[in-house]
Parts: structure tokens; sequence; C-alpha cells
């Protein structure tokens, strides 16, 4: 069995209009890594995940969860 580690990175990212290199830079990781993090290449360690939802000022299930997250927008509207 992969564990997989979901997250919201790229949507909270492009939501705050900041660039992956902005993110590496605050973060101090390659801004590649941040493209495998987003990708799903690549798992955090503990420590770069809390740094990552304190950066965003979330907490940290609101980024990463084992589950996929349920898709946005993806219901009815109502008139």
């Amino acid at each position: 069995m992969t564990e997989v580690i979901h997250n919201r990175i790229a949507m909270l990212r492009v939501e705050r209009g900041i660039s992956r290199r902005q993110l590496a830079d605050a973060l101090g990781v390659h801004y590649q890594t941040v493209g495998y993090l987003e990708r799903g290449e690549y798992s955090p360690s503990l420590y770069l995940a809390l740094r990552i939802a304190e950066y965003f000022e979330v907490p940290v299930e609101v980024v990463f969860s084992t589950k996929p997250f349920p898709r946005i927008g993806g219901g009815e509207r109502s008139a």
C-alpha cells in the first residue's frame, strides 16, 4: 500500500497570488520541491508541513490530508 498525502498547496498559493519560487524562498526549499509537493510526488516532513500551514496561516488539516479533498464548486448551483 502506497501512502499518499493529498494537499491544497497549489490552490492556496494561486488564491494568494504567490509563485512557486516565492513560496520556496519563504520556506527555505528549492522551488522544484514546491512543484513536487503540489503534484503529490513528494511527501513533506512533519516540520515542512507545519511550516507550510504556518506560512498560509491555516491549520495543517486545511493544507494536507490522507484522503482526497472534495472538489470545490462541483455541486449544483441554485439560482
